[in-house]
């Protein structure tokens, strides 16, 4: 290990400083890759890849250091989550919007995307239904997902989050004839 680490040690340590502008800290983080080799020797996989093996100790070990100077916040013990039921409002309303654009796809979009997306059916399941072959019955519901996706990106500024859709806002009511469908639907 030792003659290896002497051939790679000024390399090692002028890739630290590169990364690392403090002199100092560059001897200790060179100090700490040698002490992670010794120690770590025997995962050594072979020795034609001793090299690029203490880089990637380097770069951890200087990964490290930048982790230890960023405290990590604590959360607070309870963090409000959205209500359920507003994230549940907005699905549903979406939902209602969605329902009419799905209607003006062409049939042989339509029908395997509502299968898939409404229904709850598998691709393999709607392409036995349909007669259709796997691949054949995927790319119509991709096919679907996309002029479905145009159409409501036309219509709607969706907003998402972690739980996924978390609010939309039509763009402009005379934009496209979907918004009118909509704000209809949900006036009931």
């Amino acid at each position: 290990m030792d003659t290896h680490w002497q051939e790679y040690k000024v390399r090692l340590k002028h890739y630290i400083a590169m990364q690392v502008n403090d002199q100092s800290v560059v001897e200790d983080i060179l100090q700490d890759v040698y002490i992670k080799a010794h120690t770590q020797l025997h995962r050594l996989k072979s020795e034609e890849s001793i090299g690029s093996w203490l880089y990637r100790i380097a770069h951890n070990t200087v990964v490290d250091h930048y982790r230890k100077q960023y405290p990590i916040e604590e959360l607070p013990e309870f963090l409000e989550a959205p209500a359920e039921d507003e994230v549940e409002q907005v699905h549903q309303e979406l939902a209602w919007c969605i329902k009419p654009m799905m209607d003006e796809l062409p049939e042989k979009y339509r029908v395997p995307l509502m299968m898939s997306e409404l229904e709850g059916m598998s691709q393999k399941q709607v392409a036995l239904e349909l007669g259709l072959s796997l691949s054949g019955a995927k790319s119509r519901i991709q096919r679907g997902r996309v002029l479905l996706r145009e159409r409501y990106t036309a219509c709607c500024d969706i907003e998402v989050g972690k739980g996924g859709v978390i609010g939309y806002q039509p763009k402009t009511p005379d934009a496209v004839s979907c918004y009118k469908k909509c704000t209809a639907d949900n006036d009931r």
